[in-house]
């Protein structure tokens, strides 16, 4: 990965900390630490959520979903993958049984 490809990631994931502050409180949202590997934390840290976060011309949603689902195995946080193509919104990718727990859960709070 070149040296502007790994700014725009690091920049993408420092948005995302914002983005994700104005739910959870900038208490419970950081970057994950970025001198360790990978699979011992997600590229930001968030409750409940392992994320994945993608920026690029034109990002793998799949691959980035398969590499939150391999590297959160075992943490008991739903695998996200937040992709941003250039110019366009960002989008989650999750598997339908994740999104089918979490929208359960969401509905049984609220009943």
């Amino acid at each position: 990965m070149g040296n502007l490809s790994r700014r725009k990631g690091q920049r993408w994931e420092r948005e995302l900390v914002h983005v994700f502050a104005r739910v959870f409180g900038p208490e419970n949202v950081r970057r994950g630490l970025q001198f360790r590997a990978g699979r011992e934390v997600p590229d930001v840290v968030v409750p409940a959520f392992w994320v994945e976060a993608k920026r690029g011309k034109l990002t793998n949603p799949r691959a980035a979903l398969a590499q939150a689902l391999r590297d959160s195995q075992g943490k008991g946080l739903w695998p996200v993958a937040v992709c941003r193509d250039d110019g366009e919104e960002p989008f989650v990718a999750m598997t339908l049984d994740d999104f089918l727990d979490l929208v359960g859960e969401w509905w049984s709070n609220r009943q």
